[in-house]
């Protein structure tokens, strides 16, 4: 059983290594879903799937934000979590959209409304339009998904979780970025070229399989410029020496 020590650790770590950071949203994505869970009183499906990919946006947020004076990580990741989501709810109100701050959370004729657990706050200009970009981003990613029959928790629900496995991940990742073509193929397909993928990468097409609706995201995040989805939802892009992620 880790210690809350361990996880500062981590924590800590992964403040500036990316792959850290990578390993710690795996390990704790059981974590995430649960706690998008308790905010929306369902499981993140039918179409609760933007609550999820926000939930794993805030977590890495709570990672870059983290100090040790500031408690237990755990704590502090859910109510970041919780705030992000309230704050996803409120930009949605504030646009016109259909969701409704008097409306119970889940859809539970008895459940708490949203509008209660909103506090009164200000959004700073600069931080509500990196918001309103993500989630922009987010909802077109998910309609691009959409159009291969994948959603965002298909993604999350799909992402590797050991090492050697997401290590394998980046080598694709690697060699398709480096195929102008083949992601193109994969942008008008949504389909994996197997074949060029195991003969390019020496990856197990056992692998390629298992991880396909994956791989198939993380390659379609790199086709129409998703800066925000690359560097939150799914970062396994490994670094190069000109400085691109």
């Amino acid at each position: 059983m880790r210690t809350e020590h361990d996880i500062v650790f981590q924590v800590q770590a992964a403040k500036t290594d990316p792959a850290a950071a990578d390993g710690l949203i795996r390990q704790y994505l059981g974590f995430i879903r649960s706690e998008t869970v308790k905010f929306l009183h369902t499981i993140p499906e039918n179409g609760h799937e933007d609550e999820l990919s926000i939930a794993m946006l805030a977590f890495y947020e709570a990672i870059l934000a983290y100090e040790k004076n500031r408690g237990a990580f755990l704590p502090y990741a859910a109510r970041a979590i919780r705030n992000r989501l309230i704050d996803y709810y409120r930009s949605e109100k504030r646009h016109g959209k259909v969701v409704s701050l008097h409306a119970p959370l889940g859809g539970e004729e008895n459940g708490e409304e949203l509008l209660n657990l909103i506090p009164d706050t200000v959004d700073h200009t600069e931080e509500f339009e990196v918001r309103a970009a993500s989630r922009r981003e987010i909802q077109e990613f998910s309609q691009k998904l959409a159009q291969f029959g994948l959603t965002l928790s298909d993604v999350a629900d799909n992402c590797p979780r050991q090492d050697r496995t997401f290590a394998a991940c980046r080598r694709v990742l690697d060699f398709a970025r480096g195929q102008p073509e083949l992601l193109q193929r994969v942008e008008n397909t949504g389909k994996l070229p197997m074949n060029e993928l195991v003969e390019g990468t020496g990856v197990e097409r056992k692998t390629l399989e298992r991880h396909r609706k994956y791989l198939a995201a993380i390659l379609l995040a790199f086709t129409n410029g998703y800066e925000i989805i690359r560097g939150h939802l799914c970062q396994v892009a490994p670094k190069r020496g000109d400085g691109q992620a």
